[in-house]
């Protein structure tokens, strides 16, 4: 069970109150907003505005030097390539770029390299094929700014390179004509956390001499879609493009996004910025994970409905495959994480042979989200290892990467997300180097901002339809979510066959229910009784001409949990199992402590996670565990899997043993 730190927003009620006053909007949405840095009735009204204001594309360092180069192949009929990427950000922007081109009637083509022959970003093999085309200039989307290799090797066979990027440089950044990335040191541009399809936009907008405001009804929809996919936060310009790219994609304007609507089941009249980044994007991203990307691209770039229904179907169905391949991968990674104990370690690192590059990725957020830390998943062929990283918040990714740069042969990427290559030989070396720079940093729990308590009384539909207003939500504006406090849990009810649980809850004259999604019965670590806090959002539901509301647990805990103590139990837990030396004299338990794990598994047997949180509040976490790991080696206990979830029961209650005999408390003693 992954444990959350959850902090509340700041709240000031006489702020809000004449934030409420000064932007006349609810005085609940103003509590919201200021809790979440909105202190200025300007820079509140300008987040809520539906005016459309974007930066000035100029503000990007060679932004004027990039579009001066484009505009003079483009009058010389000078050959361009556009080399892009085969995630939906480097798609998007690929076809952003070209279509601009094209339109302009430029001679020009796309490249996007596939994932498993060339992998990520420009190479030398790609560099020579567009030589013998004949291509003058490259212009490099979502991709370059790590190529310096690459790039000397394009010009030294005379071509010139343009390069519009969003990763983060290294020390150097390349010598090409003209280097277009908000995270250059020398770029002073206002708003960095802009994706690679935005920064082709912006450059578009310069090459055109036209405001973004102009040109984002072209576009809008394209770099909307990159910016959900690629996380971007919805704030600044982000909101913006996003809020209207959505209102373009749901008039239709594209007819490849429409086509890849239908496809998906998606009404367009009911988009949102969720929808994009969990309906559109992934079929985006599964031509590029499970095949050639160029069919992403032609789908944005068509106007044949017949062939956008066409490769749209193809997408849905190659997405599909995705879906069971990720599923077979990541049970194969949770098995070798749980078998070889990498969960207790401060950054899971996972390999398997032949893994397929293009879910890696994938799999990597999934083991980042079950374990609670960052996670790299790494696909071994030939001696080789390429794979991918996923963080969780507070824990740059991309700067325990370049710690460990001594070892790897490659890598890339940003905080949150990068890319590795290193050579099989060295994974464990990899392993040991960034979990020993990530022990530097305190061991936390990986936070869960609630905008503020809430007492069950207020929910409703009413609040639900206000809380629209802060729309679109995603990450940097996530959709609001509350805590309610001290409830009791009255009833436990499995629904959608079983997969997801309908709990209901009592405080003083309040009853109501919400729901607690992919958690079945079994594996669910409470009963009913329990006094418990849960964090929630709120949405509504129209169906059968009625509207209702629907509260969704996000996180569910004891309400006689001790945060503190919880971090310190499970840093002192985990040190232990990853061989780390230390005294561990806190988390031995007394025998009467193993009693109570024995007596409890007596009744019934229990999932683990269950047994743990019925044990925190009396012998603590570590202790739990401890004793029911005791319990198994002498025998009295076993694990078993039932359906994917870790249940323990007793399996003897009659023979006598000797608790000191147990290997993990002669362990924890130090006299093993």
């Amino acid at each position: 069970m992954q444990f959350k730190r959850w902090t509340v927003n700041p709240i000031d009620k006489a702020l809000a109150t004449e934030l409420a006053n000064e932007c006349n909007i609810d005085p609940f949405i103003a509590l919201i907003a200021s809790g979440r840095g909105y202190t200025d009735p300007v820079e509140l009204e300008e987040f809520l505005s539906d005016e459309v204001v974007l930066n000035d594309p100029f503000e990007l360092c060679d932004a004027q030097k990039a579009s001066q180069i484009i505009n003079e192949s483009i009058y010389a009929e000078k050959k361009i390539a556009v080399f892009g990427d085969y995630d939906v950000d480097g798609v998007t922007a690929t076809a952003l770029m070209y279509g601009y081109l094209k339109n302009r009637g430029a001679n020009v083509s796309y490249y996007i390299p596939d994932r498993e022959k060339d992998g990520y970003g420009i190479n030398m093999s790609a560099i020579d094929r567009l030589k013998s085309e004949g291509i003058d200039l490259i212009i490099t989307v979502d991709n370059g700014i790590a190529a310096l290799d690459e790039v000397r090797y394009a010009k030294s066979l005379g071509m010139k390179v343009v390069v519009t990027d969003h990763h983060l440089p290294g020390a150097e950044i390349p010598d090409a004509d003209a280097v277009v990335d908000p995270h250059r040191f020398d770029d002073t541009s206002s708003f960095k956390d802009i994706c690679g399809v935005f920064v082709a936009f912006k450059v578009v907008c310069a090459t055109e001499g036209k405001s973004p405001e102009e040109m984002l009804y072209d576009y809008g929809d394209l770099v909307a879609l990159g910016t959900v996919a690629d996380v971007m936060p919805l704030t600044n310009e982000n909101r913006t493009v996003v809020r209207e790219g959505v209102k373009l994609i749901s008039m239709g304007n594209r007819v490849g996004l429409s086509a890849l609507c239908r496809a998906a089941g998606l009404e367009r009249d009911g988009l949102s910025a969720s929808r994009l980044a969990f309906g559109l994007a992934p079929r985006i991203n599964a031509a590029g994970r499970m095949g050639d990307a160029s069919r992403a691209a032609e789908l944005l770039l068509t106007d044949d409905d017949e062939i956008a229904d066409g490769i749209a179907s193809v997408l849905n169905n190659e997405n599909i495959r995705r879906q069971t391949l990720e599923k077979q991968i990541f049970a194969e990674a949770v098995k070798t994480v749980e078998k070889k104990g990498y969960k207790h370690n401060r950054v899971i690192v996972v390999s398997g042979e032949n893994w397929h590059g293009g879910v890696v990725g994938i799999v990597a957020s999934r083991l980042a989200e079950k374990y609670g830390r960052p996670a790299v998943v790494l696909s071994v062929q030939n001696f080789v290892a390429n794979g991918s990283a996923r963080s969780v918040s507070g824990f740059s990714i991309y700067d325990a990467l370049c710690e460990c740069s001594y070892i790897l042969t490659k890598f890339g990427g940003h905080e949150m997300a990068a890319g590795l290559t290193l050579y099989e030989d060295s994974i464990d070396a990899f392993r040991k180097a960034i979990n020993e720079y990530a022990s530097s940093f305190n061991k936390t729990l990986v936070e869960l901002r609630l905008d503020c308590k809430l007492n069950p009384a207020a929910l409703s539909t009413d609040l639900a339809e206000e809380l629209k207003t802060l729309e679109p939500f995603g990450v940097g504006n996530p959709a609001p979510v509350f805590g309610i406090f001290g409830l009791t849990l009255k009833r436990i009810s499995a629904v959608g066959s079983g997969k997801h649980l309908r709990l209901e809850f009592s405080k003083g004259e309040t009853s109501f229910t919400a729901m607690l999604f992919a958690v079945e019965k079994t594996a669910f670590a409470f009963d009913i009784g329990d006094m418990v806090d849960i964090a929630v959002s709120i949405d509504t539901n129209f169906f059968g001409g009625n509207l209702s509301l629907t509260v969704s647990i996000k996180d569910i805990r004891r309400s006689d949990i001790s945060e503190q103590k919880l971090i310190n139990e499970i840093d002192l837990y985990e040190s232990f199992k990853s061989g780390i030396c230390k005294d561990y004299s806190d988390i031995i338990p007394e025998r009467e402590e193993v009693g109570k794990v024995y007596k409890y598994l007596l009744k019934s047997p229990s999932c683990l996670d269950k047994l743990v949180c019925a044990s925190m509040s009396d012998i603590g976490y570590a202790k739990a565990l401890i004793s029911a790991e005791a319990l198994c080696e002498l025998k009295i206990c076993s694990l078993f899997d039932a359906g994917g979830v870790t249940m323990i029961k007793v399996t003897d209650s009659k023979t006598k043993t000797n608790l000191s005999d147990a290997e993990i408390l002669r362990r924890l003693r130090g006299e093993i």
